[in-house]
């Protein structure tokens, strides 16, 4: 068991909500993204295999070969301040900290964590509780859920639960793919876009891929995605034509979710089409897969391929109308904790009657 921290009576209880992202390598080195690559890999929701034989593939040649490659994707969108992807959950985070602080009194504790990498799920767990926190909203940062993701998260934080000796009250996220707020806050950032660089002949909507055999076994992903896709378009007025729902990040040489991204781009350069826009709506940040794998290498396909015109909408990031989404979903989810705090007052009575009866300090 891990060790609790102090504790004396008539200390106020808090709530804490943490938002967890997929997670960053601390550097865009090899040295960096080996540990990073070996952790995410090695999860068993993440590669479904057996274990003796994906071990041998993951140190015999994976960790030999990959980290140097991917070292040298990261540093094409790595940032003076460090990751995209980090700096994004840090700002959404503040930002949803502030957006409570004028709605519930008191204000909730806001952290977040990467459920792969650092800050890591066990660090801002043990964190929050030092700061007092005894019921704790997690928000994993996956629109749409995949077991790959989502349900990784919640496999490293109940992992780390179990190590608590006392535990706090925990409620959970699922997901959010067809929440009105979320939908309103994408197709607003595209309107954005769209307002200030025009409109496309074709709109992308790119989603991170998985392999095909989840869906028959059962994961909800594919279809939150296609309902993700279809309520934008619907927001954003566009027929069938004028949008497609597709999926990127491919691995391996297995089956995974199509049509892939790479291709429908290929297809539309060949078709000569004038401009293509693309938008990643299951990232709620701009990271490796958007920035470089869509905004760099998508954009290298489309051109190469005949296409004129190619644009990347970047994720919701800091956008206002996802902040307020965030917030909302955030507030809904907390109801039934919100109000139940004692007062200074009352926390005090309680603290002198317990000392009264014998606690100990």
């Amino acid at each position: 068991m891990l060790p609790e921290p102090p504790y004396q009576h008539g200390t106020l209880s808090k709530i804490g909500v943490l938002l967890i992202n997929l997670g960053t390598p601390d550097a865009p080195t090899a040295k960096a993204l080996r540990p990073y690559l070996k952790q995410f890999l090695s999860d068993s929701r993440v590669i479904e295999i057996p274990r003796w034989i994906w071990w041998f593939i993951l140190h015999g040649i994976i960790l030999n070969t990959r980290p140097r490659k991917s070292a040298e994707k990261y540093a094409q969108i790595w940032m003076p301040e460090g990751s995209p992807l980090k700096i994004h959950t840090e700002q959404q985070a503040r930002l949803l900290a502030r957006a409570l602080e004028e709605r519930i009194k008191p204000a909730p504790i806001v952290e977040y964590a990467m459920n792969i990498g650092n800050p890591s799920i066990a660090q801002v767990l043990q964190h929050m509780k030092e700061r007092g926190c005894d019921r704790i909203l997690v928000f994993p940062l996956f629109p749409q859920y995949a077991s790959s993701s989502s349900g990784s998260t919640m496999d490293n934080l109940f992992s780390e639960l179990k190590k608590m000796r006392n535990i706090p009250a925990v409620r959970t996220v699922k997901h959010f793919h067809d929440h009105p707020g979320y939908i309103a806050a994408l197709a607003q950032n595209i309107r954005d876009y769209w307002a200030e660089h025009g409109k496309p002949d074709k709109l992308i909507l790119s989603f991170h891929g998985v392999p095909r055999k989840t869906l028959d076994k059962g994961d909800p992903y594919h279809c939150e995605c296609q309902k993700t896709g279809r309520l934008l378009a619907e927001a954003l007025e566009l027929d069938t034509e004028q949008y497609q729902v597709c999926f990127q990040s491919r691995f391996g040489n297995a089956k995974w979710l199509t049509p892939y991204t790479a291709v429908i781009l290929k297809e539309l350069g060949k078709l000569k089409t004038q401009r293509v826009d693309v938008v990643c709506p299951g990232f709620v940040s701009d990271c490796l897969e958007t920035l470089e794998e869509i905004a760099i290498e998508g954009k290298k396909t489309f051109i190469e391929a005949g296409g004129q015109e190619f644009h990347f909408i970047p994720c919701l990031n800091e956008h206002h109308d996802w902040i307020k989404a965030l917030s909302e979903m955030t507030y809904t989810h907390l109801q039934g904790w919100l109000g139940s705090e004692p007062t200074e007052e009352e926390t005090e009575q309680s603290r002198n009657l317990a000392l009264e009866m014998g606690a100990i300090e």
